[in-house]
C-alpha cells in the first residue's frame, strides 16, 4: 500500500499559519499579557515614590570693556561651565553639602542622588536632586548649587592671592517645591507590563504550537501524512451522550442549523467516496480509527443511511466482535450475526436485519463474543462472506480500533479500501502514524481520512471550513409585535425523483434478502396486485 508520505517538513509558518495561532490560543495570550500587566500595576504600590527638584547656576566670566571682552568672556564662561560639571560631582561638594544639611550619609551614596546636566552652547549649569520627601529634594539641589559655588571660588582664587574670581557660578534661583513624584511612573509601568505579557503570550502560544502534536485541521494531514481528507464531521449535539443513529434518509430543512450540518456533511462524504476510485469503486470498506472513543462506530452508521438514501443496497458489517455496539445504535434484535455464520450455526439470510426506515440498508451484527476474534476475521469463511455480500450491496464494516488489537488491520486486508477516523482536536500526530503504519503493513488501501467532531464555534472552528459560520445560528423570524420572536416551523421537502428510497414498498425488504442470499428475485408486487 502507498500512502503517499512525504517526509519533507514545512521550512516554516507562513503568515496564515500565525494567524490561525494567534486564533487558536488567543485566550492564553489575552490571560498572560493581562496577569503581567496587574503584576507590573501591583509592583507599583510597593516601590517608595522618588520627588526630584532642580536647582539652576550661571558660569560667569566678569564683564568686558568691549565687544571683544564681552564675547571672549563669554566663551570663557562656557568652556568652563563643561569643566565644572564635573566638579558638581566630586566627594569634596557632597561633603560640603553634607555639612550643611546635617546629613547622615556619605559623599558616595549622596552623588548617586544628584544629576549634573550643560545644556549645550550654554553656560548654565542644572543641579538635579532626589529624595523620597519633595522638601529633602528641594533642600539638597540648593544646598548642591551653593557647595558647587563655594567650590569653584576656591579653585578660581588658590594661588592667585585674588579677593575675587575672575571666573564664578552664581545661582540663578531656587529650586520649585516638587508637587508629584518621578517615580514610579504607573502609565509607563503599566505600557511595559502589558508589552512584555504580550511578548510572553505570543511565545507560549508559539511554543505550544509548536509541542502540541494534536491534529486540527484537514490540511494538516494532507499536507504531513499525504493522506487524502475525505470528509469532515462536524459536532452535533444530538451524539453527546451516546452513540446514535442520527439519520433518517430523508431530505428535511430544519430549523436547527447544526443537524443540518451534520447531514450535509455525510452528503459530501458520500460524494466524495463515489469518487476515490472511479475506475474500481470500493464495494467493501472498512471504516476504522487509531484509538478507542473516535467516533467510528457512529461515522459508519449515520453514513451507511445516508448512501442509502441515495438508492444504493448498503450492508453494515460489525466487526467489532470483542465489544460489539451496531446493533444497539440501530435499535436492531442483538443476539446471533457474523459469529454464527462464519461457524456455521446460521445462515446469513437469517441473521441479516433490515432496518425498517430505509429499506435497503441491512445490518449484520457481531454475534456471540468469540474467543478468537482476530482469526475469524481473518479467515476464508469471513472473505467469502464478505464477497457474497459486495456482490448486491456496498459493505461498510465498522472496525475495531487499529492500535490495541490487530483485528482492523486484517479486515483492511480483505477490503477494497478502509477509511480511518480522527477525532478533531484530540488525535496525535503520533497515533495516526502509527494507525497507518499498521494498515502499510498488510498492504492496504487508505481510501482517506475523515475528521470528525470538528468544532462548529469557537477559535478552532475557523480550520475546519464553513460549518462554525454559515450553520451555526438557528433560523429566526423577525421580531413580533410584543417582542417574541416566531421560530419558523421546520419544512419537509419532498425526496428528489433521483432517490427512489421513497418508492420502495413492502416487497424492498423481500428483494434485499433474496439478493443477498442468492435466491430469485419474487416477482415485484404492483399497488394493484396488492389489492
Amino acid at each position: 500500500m502507498e500512502l503517499n508520505q512525504t517526509e519533507e517538513q514545512p521550512q516554516g509558518l507562513e503568515l496564515r499559519d500565525y494567524l490561525r495561532v494567534l486564533h487558536t490560543y488567543w485566550r492564553g495570550i489575552i490571560a498572560i499579557t493581562l496577569l503581567v500587566t496587574l503584576l507590573a500595576f501591583g509592583w507599583t504600590f510597593l516601590q517608595k515614590p522618588v520627588y526630584e527638584a532642580q536647582s539652576m547656576g550661571l558660569v560667569t566670566a566678569g564683564a568686558g570693556e568691549d565687544i571683544n571682552q564681552t564675547l571672549a568672556g563669554d566663551n570663557l564662561a562656557k568652556s568652563k561651565a563643561t569643566s565644572y560639571a564635573s566638579v558638581a560631582t566630586t566627594r569634596p561638594v557632597a561633603q560640603a553639602v553634607i555639612d550643611e544639611l546635617g546629613l547622615d550619609t556619605t559623599p558616595a551614596q549622596l552623588i548617586e542622588r544628584i544629576e549634573v546636566e550643560t545644556p549645550l552652547d550654554t553656560a548654565e549649569l542644572r543641579i538635579t536632586a532626589s529624595s523620597e520627601d519633595p522638601a529633602d529634594a528641594r533642600n539638597l539641589a540648593d544646598a548642591w548649587v551653593t557647595a558647587l559655588m563655594n567650590q569653584v571660588e576656591e579653585i578660581e582664587t588658590s594661588g592667585t592671592g585674588a579677593e575675587q574670581a575672575a571666573v564664578q557660578i552664581v545661582a540663578l534661583a531656587d529650586a520649585a517645591l516638587p508637587t508629584s513624584p518621578v517615580s514610579p511612573n504607573v502609565k509607563l509601568t503599566l505600557a511595559i507590563g502589558a508589552v512584555i505579557g504580550l511578548m510572553l503570550g505570543l511565545a507560549y502560544a508559539l511554543i505550544r504550537n509548536h509541542l502540541d502534536r494534536r491534529i486540527r485541521s484537514a490540511e494538516m494531514i494532507e499536507k504531513q501524512f499525504g493522506v487524502p481528507v475525505i470528509g469532515t464531521i462536524p459536532v452535533d449535539k444530538r451524539m453527546l451522550d451516546r452513540r446514535k443513529v442520527v439519520e433518517t434518509g430523508t431530505v428535511e430543512f430544519q430549523s436547527d442549523r447544526a443537524s443540518h450540518a451534520m447531514s450535509e456533511a455525510l452528503r459530501e462524504l458520500r460524494t466524495n467516496l463515489s469518487f476515490v476510485d472511479v475506475d474500481n469503486p470500493p464495494r467493501i470498506i472498512v471504516v476504522t480509527s487509531s484509538m478507542p472513543g473516535e467516533g467510528k462506530s457512529t461515522v459508519t452508521a449515520n453514513l451507511a443511511v445516508t448512501i442509502a438514501a441515495s438508492g444504493k443496497r448498503v450492508v453494515v458489517v460489525d466487526g467489532v466482535l470483542r465489544r460489539p455496539v451496531v446493533t444497539s445504535m440501530f435499535d436492531l434484535v442483538p443476539g446471533a450475526g457474523v459469529t454464527d455464520v462464519l461457524s456455521g450455526q446460521a445462515d446469513l439470510e437469517d441473521v441479516l436485519q433490515v432496518w425498517g426506515q430505509v429499506p435497503n440498508l441491512a445490518v449484520l451484527g457481531a454475534g456471540r463474543v468469540p474467543p478468537n476474534p482476530s482469526e475469524l476475521l481473518g479467515s476464508h469463511a469471513m472473505a467469502d462472506m464478505l464477497e457474497q455480500l459486495a456482490a448486491h450491496a456496498t459493505v461498510l464494516i465498522d472496525a475495531p480500533p487499529l492500535l490495541p488489537v490487530t483485528d482492523a488491520a486484517i479486515l483492511s486486508k480483505v477490503a477494497d479500501g478502509a477509511m480511518v477516523v480522527l477525532n478533531a482536536g484530540k488525535t496525535t500526530v503520533d497515533a495516526f502514524d502509527k494507525a497507518l503504519g499498521n494498515l502499510a503493513r498488510v498492504d492496504a488501501h487508505v481510501l482517506g481520512a475523515i475528521l470528525n467532531r470538528v468544532p462548529t464555534q469557537g477559535a478552532d472552528a475557523a480550520q475546519y471550513g464553513y460549518y462554525g459560520q454559515y450553520y451555526q445560528q438557528d433560523e429566526e423570524e423577525p421580531t413580533q409585535k410584543g417582542g417574541r420572536r416566531k421560530q419558523k416551523q421546520p419544512r419537509r421537502a419532498p425526496a428528489p425523483a433521483s432517490a427512489p428510497v421513497a418508492n420502495f414498498d413492502s416487497g424492498s425488504e423481500e428483494e434485499f434478502t433474496a439478493l443477498l442470499s442468492g435466491e430469485p428475485l419474487p416477482a415485484r408486487r404492483t399497488p394493484q396486485s396488492r389489492r
